[in-house]
């Protein structure tokens, strides 16, 4: 089909607009890479801009030197794995029941749940409630009080409205229960709504980071972004010192610290980001399914 002048514009100013916007939110990220991988005096110089400038990787090398980070990212490893499988358990389970007409008093249970989306008890009270039962410095008291989000509850319960009742029924008239349709018919026609819910659930579990510093005390329990918090203060206070101290070594040091500022900032997203591309498709198909019936 032969485009009219007016389209022609319409969609160079629509693709230039687009690819300037990717561009802006790809840039950030290429910088701290070419940062993260510049010597020190090209940071120091200003000289870095898109390109890593004399290439080095010393700031990853100071990082892997420390042996906690290794175990920090085993304790994010087991609280995501742990913590994303708890949420999609009762997520599942929850929507499910919701989604069933035949469940009495569902409005009132739905009404419920949603209150929690727009009042909370309060970060005090919170923090005595996990005090209280002792949870303190355990990585239950995450678990526990992430439980499950009302956002992904209710995208799911609204893709399972969407499976045709028929197929229940059919399921039902042979003597099938309500757990065997769920896990041999619904969750079998669930899996790019499934995907998508498991993927906010890890990411969110992997970027946790204030209840794990409320809760959690020992720095062997440090998941990883408290402790790239703890290694960024510690970077910060030598750039501190490099201020008020003056000379070439000092400020050798602090160009160091803000290369190592990005080394640790990839190294935090870095896994998620390897994970993403292969969720992708599922990604996009459930969340449009999930979010609207039809």
């Amino acid at each position: 089909m032969k485009l009219s002048p007016g389209e022609k514009v319409f969609y160079i100013i629509n693709y230039t607009v687009l690819t300037l916007v990717a561009l802006g939110c790809l840039y950030p990220f290429v910088y701290i890479i070419a940062t993260s991988l510049s010597s020190s005096r090209a940071v120091n110089s200003g000289e870095v801009f898109l390109w890593p400038v004399e290439v080095n990787i010393q700031a990853y090398k100071q990082l892997l030197l420390d042996g906690q980070i290794a175990i920090s990212m085993k304790n994010t490893v087991v609280i995501t794995v742990a913590g994303t499988a708890m949420c999609m358990f009762t997520t599942i389970l929850c929507a499910y029941s919701l989604s069933k007409k035949r469940l009495r008093f569902r409005g009132v249970f739905m009404g419920i749940i949603v209150f929690t989306m727009m009042f909370s008890g309060g970060l005090i009270p919170n923090f005595l409630l996990i005090r209280n039962l002792g949870l303190m410095n355990t990585y239950w008291s995450l678990w526990l009080s992430g439980l499950q989000s009302t956002y992904n509850m209710i995208v799911l319960r609204t893709f399972f409205q969407g499976i045709p009742d028929s197929l229940e029924e059919a399921a039902q008239i042979d003597g099938a229960s309500d757990p065997y349709i769920l896990i041999r018919i619904v969750l079998p026609l669930s899996g790019a709504a499934l995907a998508t819910i498991t993927l906010f659930y890890a990411v969110g579990w992997w970027n946790i980071y204030f209840n794990a510093m409320m809760y959690i005390s020992s720095s062997m329990k440090y998941p990883l972004m408290v402790k790239l918090r703890t290694m960024l203060d510690t970077a910060q206070m030598l750039t501190v010192q490099a201020q008020t101290g003056g000379g070439g070594a000092i400020e050798s040091i602090m160009v160091a610290a803000e290369s190592y500022k990005a080394a640790t900032i990839l190294v935090s997203v870095l896994p998620i980001m390897l994970v993403y591309p292969f969720l992708q498709k599922y990604f996009v198909k459930g969340v449009m399914i999930g979010s609207v019936k039809g």
